[in-house]
C-alpha cells in the first residue's frame, strides 16, 4: 500500500510540475530579455522554480515507491500523469489547450493499457 501511495504522490507531483512549467514558460520572455528585466517577471520565475521543485519531489517519491513495488507494477502508473495533464490542460481556461478527438482516443488507449498491465487475472475454475 505504501508503494502505491508514494507512486501516486509522484504522479500528482509530476502532473502539477508539468502544468506549472507550461504556464511559466508561456509567461516568460526570451532569455536575453529575461536577464535584463527579471524583476518584471518574478511570478513566472517563482512558478518555474515551483515546477522544478515539484519535479524533484516527484523523483524522491518515485525512488521511495520503487523500494516497495516491483517495477512491473509501478511503471505503468506513470502513464496516469499523461492522462491528468491532458485533462487539466484542456479543462482549465488558464491553458487554453484545444480539444482533439484523436488525443481523447489516445487517453482511452493509455487507460486501457494501464488496466491490462495492472489488473491481476482472475482465477479460472
Amino acid at each position: 500500500m505504501t508503494g502505491y501511495l508514494l507512486a501516486m504522490c509522484s504522479v500528482l507531483l509530476v502532473t502539477v510540475a508539468q502544468l506549472m512549467l507550461r504556464w511559466a514558460m508561456h509567461q516568460l520572455p526570451a532569455l536575453s530579455l529575461l536577464m535584463t528585466h527579471y524583476s518584471l517577471h518574478w511570478l513566472p520565475l517563482l512558478v518555474l522554480c515551483g515546477g522544478l521543485t515539484a519535479y524533484a519531489c516527484s523523483m524522491v517519491c518515485w525512488f521511495l515507491a520503487l523500494r516497495h513495488l516491483p517495477l512491473s507494477r509501478a511503471y505503468p502508473l506513470l502513464s496516469i500523469s499523461y492522462v491528468l495533464v491532458w485533462l487539466l490542460a484542456i479543462s482549465l481556461p488558464l491553458f487554453a489547450e484545444p480539444f482533439h478527438a484523436g488525443a481523447m482516443a489516445g487517453v482511452f488507449l493509455i487507460l486501457a493499457g494501464l488496466l491490462c498491465m495492472c489488473v491481476k487475472p482472475g482465477k479460472t475454475a
